[in-house]
């Protein structure tokens, strides 16, 4: 019998999934075969064709990669996009379970669908889609990076960089803004900007000496007729999220009034669409947008948050375009005296099993993986467990980091960072050290291991759940709860700063952590300077070594009170 492809094996594999799972799949079953075409099917709209992707650290291959489970919003946005995860989620935009759609944007069912649909992203997958809309609309499609896009891999942190910076100029990224790209350091960042083809947009980084910009706010594109000004805005906290040593003399903000005075700006410029391309990440934005007028699209980064349909905020259009590469976002636009008349919008899964790889894209990534092939290949342990990250709390990733710390830096609690990026493996895939560094690569990774009193361990928890918690957007600093490994607590997200942490309890013994006794405590991570200890790459592949079987169950340490339910898979 002739062989099958990876396509007919997609068909087949929906087929089982759903004799398998029982109803699981069963509505996909009526779906018909998925092509490339389907899946960049749109009718067109419009004198312009918007086209974004955003945090995608790093990753030039396909992968895996699930969605929270637990995303919670807080005050006025408690249960709304994209605070809704699971079956709410799926019931909002009315996707049925087991449909490509509920792959993509949900993690029910997460590994059972990744079986079927099979890997997503691929940055010669999105170069594919990327070429056959620009020809479907010559003259008419902007292509903006939200940021987050140099970090995150093993060949990045190896080429500081230089290798997305070769990927995004041969994809023909329009313009782009930054986060993590600063955590290479400031000349650093210079260095790189100064290679890219295309515009470094951060209006909101000054010089701590004069305030004077350090790169360019905005530029005007000329697309289908009209004049398009993009405004760039990093992630405002930068110095506080990461660590401030490495840009000393670079400031950081909001900077409402700089926004303001930049879209006031351009419009006596009597351009006819203004876009801000934000790293602010998605709360911020819905507030900017509620604050700003002026502002037509806005194109939101950081908070890795992936929507099927903008949320419309006054007359502001707000485009969540997810993370890793999964998503091609399409804006369509139709502009009548300097106002949107109409939009057509998707958000294109990047199937890589569909999508035929684009040539050039494809021998370009394997010119930069080919001096670090044999490194990255190296297989360090088998998991049996879906190993994941994303989440408000954490995830099992987040878990055999902590676990790794504890065994190799002889601890009795482990903290890991709250970081959203790190693709997922499925149980029965192997862990490579490309996989360890996917989760790891960053330029400040030692391991360290000090004492630390019980009540300094609850100002560390008090302080990252007001960065996540606080009712004002604004005051949201970035990233998810500290994870933690060897204890456990109790939080209530709706409780005032100071007094949401609770229960403190070692998981060893069953005692209350108590405020006035030291701990041993392993992390990494620290935004201070001359922080001591290995690598936390290499803490984590000797474990996989000494550990080559993972198996974790995914029970969260953490008990959660005060928070909407709709942000909490069922």
């Amino acid at each position: 019998m002739p062989l099958l492809s990876r396509r007919d094996l997609i068909q087949l594999g929906l087929a089982m999934s759903s004799l398998a799972a029982g109803g699981i799949a069963s509505r996909a079953l009526a779906q018909q075969r998925i092509t490339q075409a389907d899946l960049l099917r749109f009718e067109p709209l419009g004198q312009v064709t918007l086209l974004n992707f955003t945090d995608i650290h790093a990753q030039l291959m396909p992968l895996y990669f699930r969605e929270p489970s637990v995303n919670i919003g807080v005050g006025d946005v408690a249960g709304l996009p994209p605070h809704l995860t699971g079956k709410a989620l799926l019931e909002a935009y009315g996707i049925a379970s087991g449909s490509l759609d509920a792959y993509g944007l949900a993690s029910v069912d997460f590994a059972a669908l990744a079986k079927t649909y099979g890997r997503i992203g691929g940055l010669d997958r999105m170069a594919a889609a990327v070429k056959a809309i620009r020809a479907e609309r010559p003259g008419r499609t902007l292509l903006l990076d939200g940021g987050d896009t140099w970090q995150g891999s093993y060949t990045s942190l190896k080429t500081q960089g230089a290798d997305m910076v070769e990927a995004m100029n041969a994809l023909g990224v329009d313009a782009m803004t930054a986060h993590w790209e600063f955590t290479y350091g400031a000349e650093r960042v210079k260095a790189l900007k100064d290679n890219l083809k295309f515009p470094f947009l951060a209006g909101n980084v000054k010089d701590t000496g004069f305030g004077d910009p350090v790169f360019d706010a905005d530029t005007v594109f000329e697309r289908g007729g009209l004049a398009i000004g993009v405004i760039g805005q990093a992630f405002p906290y930068t110095p506080v999220a990461n660590p401030r040593w490495l840009i000393p003399e670079w400031s950081f903000g909001i900077e409402e009034e700089r926004i303001r005075a930049r879209v006031a700006a351009l419009r006596a410029k009597n351009v006819d669409l203004v876009v801000l391309l934000s790293h602010n990440g998605f709360d911020v934005d819905r507030r900017l947008a509620s604050r700003v007028s002026g502002i037509d699209v806005i194109l939101t980064g950081h908070t890795h948050d992936a929507l099927p349909q903008p949320v419309k905020v006054g007359d502001t259009l707000l485009v969540a375009s997810g993370s890793h590469g999964k998503f091609l976002a399409r804006l369509d636009l139709e502009v009548k005296d300097r106002k949107i008349a109409a939009w057509r919008f998707k958000l294109i899964p990047l199937l890589s099993d569909v999508i035929a790889p684009d040539a050039d894209m494809a021998a370009l990534i394997g010119k930069l993986r080919a001096p670090h092939a044999a490194m990255l290949s190296q297989v360090l342990a088998r998991t049996e467990s879906t190993l994941y990250r994303r989440g408000n709390f954490g995830g099992t990733m987040d878990d055999l980091i902590c676990k790794a710390l504890l065994a190799e830096r002889d601890a009795e609690i482990a903290l890991s960072p709250g970081f959203r990026w790190g693709s997922t493996l499925l149980p029965g895939q192997d862990v490579t050290v490309e996989d360890v560094y996917n989760q790891t690569a960053i330029t400040y990774p030692a391991a360290y291991r000090s004492e630390m009193k019980g009540s300094f361990l609850k100002e560390i928890l008090e302080d990252v759940a007001d960065n996540l918690f606080n009712p004002d957007p604004y005051y949201q600093q970035g990233g998810d709860m500290v994870r933690v490994g060897g204890m456990s607590y109790a939080i209530d997200v709706a409780a005032p700063m100071g007094g949401r942490i609770s229960d403190m309890t070692l998981l060893k013994t069953g005692e209350k952590i108590d405020p006035a006794k030291s701990y041993v405590v392993a992390g990494w991570a620290s935004v201070n300077e001359g922080t001591q200890g290995p690598p936390v790459y290499d803490v984590l592949a000797s474990y996989l070594k000494a550990n080559p079987v993972i198996r974790l169950d995914d029970r969260r340490p953490v008990r959660v009170s005060g928070a909407d339910r709709r942000g909490m898979m069922e």
